[in-house]
């Protein structure tokens, strides 16, 4: 069995999507993955983001809150970061790693609990894989929502390894979801959400990203 698949828990009857449990050992886990270059991956991911002190943050799928703290140190003073995910036990767990500036929540992608406008900057990492390939331009609708004109969205994502042994390697050390993440179709789905892709890039060692702004 991949290891990734021992952090699938129980079903959140809010969504079809994947769920994942256990944040402590998921941290470990992800330490292990990124070779050590977690944190230097993900606050390169904050300033991406294009967040700054006094905005509003949303992190959708925030898992552990480890992006959220990241993003919590780019937007004080004055800002704040909301984090939701369809896990409470991944929230409980950055409830517990978090304070200051996060909140955190269970919630889910494609029906965000949030009014129109509500935020200046929205990020999701790791997450969209996670969805049904029909579910995801909804998530990506919700994220355009809750942004007024002028928001930015960043969404990073698993780059598969290019060679087919690789994503096999990769596959059974995660989950087989992961040999087929949608990095390719990061820019396209953004544009057909409503944004306007800005920039996008790779971080090393398995990271994909896209920015992008809404009109």
């Amino acid at each position: 069995m991949p290891l990734g698949r021992l952090m699938i828990g129980a079903h959140n009857p809010g969504t079809p999507g994947i769920t994942l449990e256990h944040g402590h050992s998921y941290d470990l886990f992800a330490t292990f993955f990124f070779g050590g270059r977690r944190n230097r991956v993900f606050s390169r991911l904050a300033v991406l983001s294009g967040a700054r002190p006094g905005d509003r943050v949303l992190d959708v799928g925030c898992g552990t809150g480890y992006l959220a703290r990241r993003l919590a140190a780019v937007v004080t003073p004055g800002g704040s970061v909301a984090g939701v995910d369809a896990s409470s036990a991944m929230v409980e767990r950055a409830r517990q790693a978090s304070s200051g500036a996060c909140t955190f929540a269970v919630g889910v992608a494609e029906r965000l609990d949030f009014g129109d406008g509500a935020f200046d900057v929205v990020t999701s990492s790791l997450m969209l894989h996670h969805l049904p390939p029909q579910l995801r331009g909804q998530a990506l609708a919700e994220m355009h929502r809750v942004l007024p004109p002028g928001g930015r969205v960043l969404i990073a994502e698993f780059r598969p390894p290019r060679s087919s042994i690789g994503r096999h390697l990769a596959a059974a050390v995660t989950t087989s979801e992961m040999q087929h993440t949608p990095v390719a179709a990061l820019q396209p789905i953004l544009r057909e959400a409503g944004f306007e892709p800005a920039r996008s890039g790779d971080l090393h060692p398995w990271i994909s990203y896209a920015c992008a702004v809404r009109p």
